[in-house]
């Protein structure tokens, strides 16, 4: 390639660059106009509802009777499910000051359906921070990551965690339990081999990494170390970014075993002693199984100074209502 071939290449991609950037813009600029659209409708209803009894006579066919009339005069657009949903934003969200420019009508569409205002906020807030797109945080809220997160901390925790989103600063913040593997569309009755999951897993990288969490980076599956020249092999390795450490990931498909927890332990004093280097943190070990029982998983990891956790993972998406009722509880009974 001759240098004007370099420079006259050069020239289409930054035209492209600028196509590309503008269009992303003009996306981003049609979505906000659509958001403060919506806004403003939800809060020419709602005023329009509290506006003195000479109203009351539209009651409960209010909306019925908007749908129609606006579809007849603008075209499509105002169903009558589309109309509730703006009197809803304008309802959940009175100062347009407070929804967040990052997220487009079609997030807060689906924020809306959450009944529970800690859930909606947190999924909000992580949402923005994230820049998770409309199907990564549907997935997110179908999955009940609020609740799972909100399961393991105290009343306190579960508010910040609504109000501020995931705040990663400790190695338990980073994990779930269970971690929900749907995405693999494997039948919940089927015996599935290690490997293959382990194989399932790395196939759909992106969403297990969605479902890690924030600052997770893969490094490698079957990590082969090797010990007084006998070889084992880490199911999976990543970095975590933020806790700066390495996360060693065993994956088991029955109810973990004490012997587990120690092969675990052996992983981890191998990594701290010749893998990590200067600026890194003492790896963590989540080994996640197909059950555990707690007791065992008390008295294997009691004494250890490494940091090992255990979690099931589930196949299918949770009941979510059982979800809620149990972060309910934390909340109600402190």
């Amino acid at each position: 390639m001759t240098n004007i071939d370099k420079i006259y290449k050069k020239l289409i991609d930054d035209i492209g660059s600028t196509l590309q950037r503008t269009r992303e813009n003009a996306i981003k600029a049609v979505n906000r106009e659509l958001v403060i659209a919506n806004w403003e409708i939800g809060k020419h209803i709602v005023e329009f509802e509290q506006n003195g009894k000479e109203k009351a006579e539209y009651g409960s066919s209010l909306l019925t009777n908007l749908s129609k009339d606006l579809k007849t005069t603008y075209g499509k657009g105002f169903g009558k499910s589309n109309i509730y949903l703006c009197r809803q934003f304008y309802l959940k969200y009175p100062i347009f000051q407070t929804v967040s420019g990052k997220l487009s009508w079609s997030h807060y569409a689906e924020l809306l359906t959450v009944s529970d205002d800690l859930a909606r906020a947190f999924y909000e807030k992580q949402t923005a921070s994230e820049n998770w797109s409309f199907r990564e945080m549907k997935r997110q809220i179908d999955s009940s990551l609020f609740e799972r997160l909100a399961l393991s901390k105290d009343k306190r925790e579960v508010l910040a965690l609504a109000e501020n989103g995931q705040i990663v600063t400790k190695p338990k913040d980073i994990i779930k339990d269970p971690y929900i593997f749907e995405f693999l569309g494997l039948p919940e009755q089927i015996i599935v081999k290690e490997r293959n999951l382990e194989r399932k897993l790395i196939d759909n990288l992106q969403k297990f990494l969605l479902e890690l969490g924030k600052g997770f980076s893969f490094v490698a599956r079957q990590y082969k170390i090797t010990v007084d020249n006998q070889h084992f092999y880490i199911d999976l390795v990543f970095y975590h970014r933020i806790l700066k450490c390495f996360i060693l990931i065993d994956l088991k498909t029955q109810k973990v075993k004490h012997q587990d927890i120690g092969q675990m332990n052996l992983y981890l004093n191998y990594f701290k002693e010749e893998e990590n280097t200067d600026g890194d943190t003492e790896p963590i070990g989540i080994i996640i199984a197909k059950d555990k029982h707690e007791f065992l998983v008390k008295y294997a990891t009691g004494g250890i100074s490494n940091k090992i956790f255990v979690s099931k993972y589930q196949l299918y998406l949770p009941d979510q209502k059982q979800l809620e009722n149990k972060v309910k509880q934390i909340i109600n009974n402190e």
